[in-house]
């Protein structure tokens, strides 16, 4: 339906007409509001905006995780950058990575069926040159791979995969499981060509050069538990236990903390020749009474008042008040 005008809008476009200050083609058309959004049914958008932006939450963690423990492995500074989080379809990813590659098939329980973590050759290439006691900083030709490449890139992305639990960890408590690896993708049927797939490709930076690791997780897979990767949920579900979690580690932290405490009985001021004549068991007089309470200092800053005494044969102080010592700063 159109939208109905109101006589003063009305009045208002007829003035704007005569006036000049719009002309009769800038006036907007109904169809002009009417925006058709083209719909591919061969590709159905399975994954949500929230779905998307969860994985990406996740594998941003990831990708600092799997920094760390690349540079421990080639004991070289690496940079994993997560660079995009997309739905395509499992051929497309098929036909977007090279031949031959380094393709680990893997379970992720709970999640169902098979996830693939694709290492280009560039990064398996360097990565085992370094960890054979080369550089790393050759040029590499596409060839390929031997059994002793296989066999090293599996133990190093045996670790990467383990990883997986940690970055997951805030959401499901996975258990990844490698099935089995494999070198040319066109052979590997673990799923149809238009099954829809979210693909997260990272960026490795490995001294002057950079290459690419790719997750390929199928929709089949998450599709039980798609309500988790809902960022409000998420939050929701774990955010008391979360709370709790954290408040008794942040206790448990701070309890093993030194800090000094200091009280100042009271002031005054002596002459130089006074001081000078000092001995044992004088009596020196201060500004405070008895009566009067005294700061208590933490790391040189009041915080409370107190009130000397004795506790059995000890000296001590008892807190009495805070000081408010936001208030006082504020004012």
């Amino acid at each position: 339906m159109a939208e109905v005008l109101s006589q003063s809008e009305i009045d208002a476009l007829l003035s704007a007409l005569s006036s000049g200050e719009i002309t009769p083609e800038e006036v907007p058309k109904d169809e002009d509001k009417q925006k058709v959004k083209l719909y591919d049914f061969r590709s159905p958008q399975k994954f949500s905006k929230d779905h998307l932006r969860t994985l990406e939450m996740i594998h941003d963690n990831y990708a600092r995780i799997i920094s760390n423990y690349l540079t421990a492995q080639v004991r070289s500074n690496i940079k994993v950058k997560i660079e995009s989080v997309e739905q395509i379809t499992y051929e497309e990813f098929i036909h977007s990575i090279s031949n031959p590659t380094i393709l680990t098939v893997f379970k992720m329980p709970p999640l169902n069926g098979s996830i693939l973590f694709e290492t280009n050759p560039q990064f398996v290439f360097q990565t085992t040159d370094i960890l054979l006691g080369g550089t790393g900083q050759g040029q590499y030709k596409l060839r390929e791979f031997t059994d002793i490449d296989k066999n090293i890139i599996r133990q190093v992305n045996s670790g990467l995969i383990s990883n997986l639990k940690l970055a997951w960890d805030d959401v499901l408590e996975v258990t990844p499981e490698i099935e089995s690896l494999e070198t040319n993708p066109a052979l590997n049927q673990t799923m149809a060509p238009t099954e829809p797939v979210a693909l997260i490709t990272f960026s490795v930076e490995m001294g002057r050069s950079s290459s690419f690791i790719n997750i390929c997780i199928p929709y089949l897979s998450l599709e039980k538990v798609l309500d988790k990767l809902v960022v409000q949920y998420w939050f929701q579900e774990n955010d008391g236990d979360v709370l709790m979690e954290s408040r008794k580690r942040m206790r448990d932290r701070l309890n093993i903390v030194e800090v000094s405490l200091t009280t100042i009985l009271g002031s005054t001021h002596l002459p130089v020749e006074d001081f000078l004549k000092l001995s044992d068991g004088d009596v020196i007089p201060l500004s405070n009474k008895i009566t009067s309470p005294v700061e208590l200092m933490i790391e040189d800053r009041v915080y409370y008042y107190a009130k000397p005494g004795v506790l059995g044969k000890y000296k001590g102080i008892q807190i009495l008040d805070k000081t408010d010592k936001e208030v006082v700063n504020y004012e």
